[in-house]
């Protein structure tokens, strides 16, 4: 007889280092059980990259993926739920993809999925990013795990019913593993498949033993991406241990990723350029060389044509520069920064005693904004601001009925705009806004004319704005409308034109202005002699 085979011991433990290659079947086992080395070893997973001629599309790379210092970074600081705000191409779809491939490999039962921004976007990751991968495993693996089901979004594996599929919207089942790609981007393009995604989306991934990604360039300062954003950086500085429920704040400037730079040879660097990059060093605590300089400076002049605008968005130096806005084409950039200087934003107390006035502005199939506001002296003191879309005027009665309860509000004069005398379809009868909200027990409701040039009510926004103080909490979203309202880019003309555009701001902005117009006529009626009309003492039934 022969002597029995002897028994291989593996060479390697786990963690297994992210260089080691297997040379047994034995070490090959024990790396198998590691998920970073399956991930990082670029031993499993192949990925596609550009090559080095930027002018040749067909200039493909097929390469294995092993996380660059931005995508590693993330791992190493996973939670249940995690928003990534970040500059472009620092590749955090293709690291979740072949996470979500490796979870569903790897593990029995689990469902894994993928939203995109767009139909194009989820056939593009699907198939150059989850299914390229997949392709390209080793044949020993594809030869064990086999497909039961490979469709055009869609991969079920038959050795331990796990899937991972990609699509434009996810709401029914249990998803473990949720990746929602360029979230800004379908808040500002697509509000509805957002709003889908916050109730019918997220709410599949269980609390506990799920994994939750939300990752987007910025685009704008509304829309949920925006908001989460700002919820999780504040949990980030408050430092405390976060919840499950609780989003864990991932932030990549493009400065962090070393790819972005150039020679500054004939590369134009300005002192008011450097002046920024100076800025930022101080802000964020690091140091952009020369050849980083140049590259920023080369993009935005080149890609960009010049509009720092869109750095701010697609390669954010800061997580506030991220969501800024230029203040190029908006309405009251001049009077809102005097507003921030002389420390009209801040705290502004109810005066008790003094009615409070209210400002709308009505839509017929858009939304509705309300200012509430004090003049006390000289000064108007604005306490909040409510908005809200698709709601029946009663919901907005509601919320001031309850102010009236709680902060012991009593009313002077509701203003509607021009067009609240109109009147509009109704399911029995037509009636008007103003009789409808006459109905709901408002009272001293006056109709603001209209003005023969939309022009002359800006300008008086922009007079009266020097007379505002806002409540820091309260006007909150009122003051980011404010700061928005801009014009109307012509491209054909390639300037601004006089035209307002009309977008999630106008509702806020048009509301303010019904109080420039009331306040701005009432002046001038003053000086010239006229007896301002007498104010009830209250203008809501109880």
């Amino acid at each position: 007889m022969g002597e029995p085979a002897r028994k291989i011991e593996p060479t390697v433990a786990i963690p297994v280092p992210h260089d080691f290659v297997p040379a047994t079947d034995a070490d090959l086992k024990v790396c198998l059980s590691d998920p970073m080395w399956r991930i990082c070893s670029g031993q499993l997973y192949k990925i596609m990259i550009k090559g080095d001629n930027d002018n040749d599309d067909d200039d493909v790379l097929v390469v294995p993926f092993k996380p660059n210092r931005a995508q590693r970074r993330l791992l190493k600081r996973l939670h249940n739920r995690n928003i990534i705000l970040k500059a472009r191409q620092l590749g955090f779809t293709t690291l979740i993809c072949i996470f979500f491939l490796d979870c569903a490999l790897f593990r029995a039962n689990i469902r894994a999925g993928i939203i995109a921004h767009t139909e194009d976007a989820a056939k593009a990751i699907f198939r150059d990013k989850v299914k390229f991968a997949h392709d390209n495993l080793p044949p020993n693996l594809r030869e064990v795990m086999q497909l039961k089901r490979n469709s055009a979004d869609e991969l079920l594996f038959a050795h331990n019913n796990s899937s991972i599929r990609v699509s434009t919207s996810m709401r029914s089942g249990t998803m473990q593993y949720l990746h929602v790609s360029e979230f800004g981007k379908i808040c500002a393009d697509h509000p509805d498949r957002a709003a889908e995604v916050v109730t019918g989306s997220i709410p599949t991934v269980p609390t506990r033993g799920g994994m939750l990604f939300i990752e987007s360039t910025a685009e704008g300062r509304e829309g949920s991406f925006f908001k989460m954003s700002e919820k999780a950086k504040q949990l980030a500085q408050l430092g405390r241990r976060l919840t499950p429920k609780e989003y864990r704040f991932h932030f990549y400037p493009w400065w962090g990723e070393q790819g972005y730079r150039m020679d500054p040879e004939n590369v134009i660097i300005t002192k008011a350029d450097h002046e920024y990059f100076d800025k930022i060093e101080g802000e964020a605590d690091t140091e952009i060389d020369i050849e980083q300089r140049a590259w920023w400076i080369s993009t935005r002049d080149n890609d960009f044509a010049g509009e720092e605008e869109k750095m701010w968005q697609e390669y954010p130096s800061t997580p506030e520069e991220a969501f800024q806005v230029s203040t190029q084409g908006c309405y009251y950039s001049v009077q809102m920064a005097k507003v921030r200087k002389s420390k009209r934003i801040g705290f502004v107390p109810f005066t008790p005693g003094i009615p409070v006035n209210t400002f709308w502005d009505i839509g017929n199939s858009d939304g509705t904004g309300i200012w509430f506001h004090q003049q006390v002296g000289a000064e108007h003191r604005f306490l909040r601001y409510i908005e809200g879309w698709g709601e029946p005027y009663a919901h907005y009665v509601k919320q001031m009925q309850d102010l009236s309860a709680d902060e012991g509000y009593i009313w002077g004069r509701h203003y509607l705009p021009h067009d609240g005398a109109h009147e509009r379809q109704g399911e029995v009868v037509n009636t008007t806004p103003r009789t409808m909200l006459e109905n709901l027990g408002l009272r001293n409701i006056e109709v603001v004319e209209r003005v023969s040039e939309i022009q002359h009510g800006i300008s008086a926004v922009r007079d009266i704005l020097a007379t505002v103080r806002f409540d820091e909490v309260g006007c909150k979203e009122g003051i980011i409308h404010l700061d928005n309202y801009r014009k109307v880019w012509s491209e054909r003309l390639q300037c601004f034109t006089d035209t307002p555009l009309h977008n999630v701001h106008s509702e806020g902005a048009d509301s303010f202005r019904q109080f420039a117009q009331v306040f701005t006529h009432t002046a001038t009626q003053t000086k010239a002699g006229s007896r301002p009309k007498r104010r009830n003492k209250s203008a809501m039934a109880t």
